[in-house]
């Protein structure tokens, strides 16, 4: 075994002690365990059988303890003097009431990156109060702009909220304050909050109303389908096909394929014409299978992809020839991303918790 427990990547020898929850806590604690850190789970004891992830809590040391315990307490706070982040999931409040705060983990290691992922924050009216992934969705606004006329919005599963406007900010919090603590050679809190993430996450779309380069009203919101240009359609199968064709150029390579009229690509972006068109369009989608139209667009530029099922997905040729998924501990499961040219990403070996602990306490 090496020093750091045989990880490699660009965080090998970052030290994470991640206190069990669901959800983004565990899932940026992977991010950071496929890209090198060596991260120690604390779970619950008697943890239902329906809470486990084996993907996102892939590649850690786990040790159980009874945080009801003052004994067990203590070691948790043993634990953290040796970490170099610490990442809790629960409400506000919670760690303090358990002896285990921010100020009394940073007492004792004040080079700790101490990370607070929740839903609404530490303040405001909502910060006590429970939510899920659709709450947060629905108070950013971005669940409204997911809908079509007539239609209730989709939620995207928890790909937007919790992993986008969470995990990821989550990470993005810890490897800033890492950074900062070179120069620095302190620790600090960071509060990531889901509402906080998705907000940000929304300037990509909300950037463009002020200059009428997008709509976010239903109807007119090219982004969730209200055009012909960009959307999903039913093929002859019972599959579908997608286009994203909203350059003009692209555009016409899709109408020249798929046989409609190339006209269409002079008034593009009017959108009195895209129902006709979409109804149009779904016409011509009919009358050919998925694998069809894959065949015939996708050695072109007209945008246009297969809408894979999850068990096709490792198997396409753009993600295999990546090596986008890899076998490990039985699973099919999704391989460490970002790439990295000299220290790449691996899929950590589970291993013990207190072995994890002797090495760290040993340097």
């Amino acid at each position: 075994m090496t020093q750091h427990g045989g990880r490699r990547g660009p965080l090998a020898g970052l030290r994470c002690v991640e206190f069990a929850g669901m959800g983004p806590g565990p899932h940026g604690a992977m991010l950071l365990s496929d890209l090198g850190a060596e991260v120690l789970r604390i779970e619950r004891p008697n943890r239902p059988a329906f809470t486990i992830n084996p993907i996102t809590e892939r590649g850690r040391g786990k040790l159980v303890l009874d945080l009801r315990q003052p004994e067990d307490v203590a070691r948790a706070l043993d634990i953290a003097r040796h970490a170099d982040v610490l990442i809790k999931g629960n409400r506000p409040g919670v760690m303090e009431r358990l002896g285990l705060s921010p100020e009394v983990a940073m007492a004792a290691n004040p080079r700790l990156i101490y990370a607070r992922m929740t839903g609404w924050g530490q303040d405001g009216p909502l910060a006590l109060r429970a939510g899920h992934d659709l709450s947060y969705l629905a108070i950013t606004g971005a669940l409204h702009a997911f809908a079509r006329p007539g239609e209730l919005p989709v939620p995207p599963m928890n790909l937007v909220a919790d992993f986008g406007g969470g995990s990821m900010f989550l990470v993005l919090g810890i490897l800033a304050a890492l950074w900062e603590r070179e120069r620095s050679g302190l620790g600090q809190v960071v509060d990531a909050a889901i509402v906080d993430g998705v907000a940000a996450l929304l300037a990509g779309a909300t950037g463009h109303v002020p200059t009428g380069g997008l709509s976010l009203a239903r109807g007119h919101n090219v982004l969730v389908g209200a055009s012909n240009y960009y959307r999903p359609y039913l093929c002859k199968d019972g599959r579908e096909f997608a286009v994203a064709a909203i350059e003009p150029q692209f555009y016409r390579i899709l109408l020249q394929r798929i046989g409609a009229p190339v006209e269409w690509a002079e008034d593009q972006y009017d959108p009195s014409v895209w129902p006709e068109r979409s109804a149009a369009m779904a016409a011509i989608f009919l009358t050919r299978t998925r694998d069809e139209w894959t065949a015939i667009l996708e050695d072109s530029d007209a945008c246009g992809a297969p809408v894979l099922e999850l068990a096709e997905v490792p198997t396409h040729p753009q993600i295999a020839e990546r090596n986008g998924y890899a076998l490990h501990e039985g699973i099919v499961q999704q391989a460490p991303a970002p790439r990295f040219s000299r220290t790449p990403g691996a899929i950590g070996p589970d291993e013990c918790g207190e072995a994890m602990l002797e090495r760290w306490k040993m340097g």
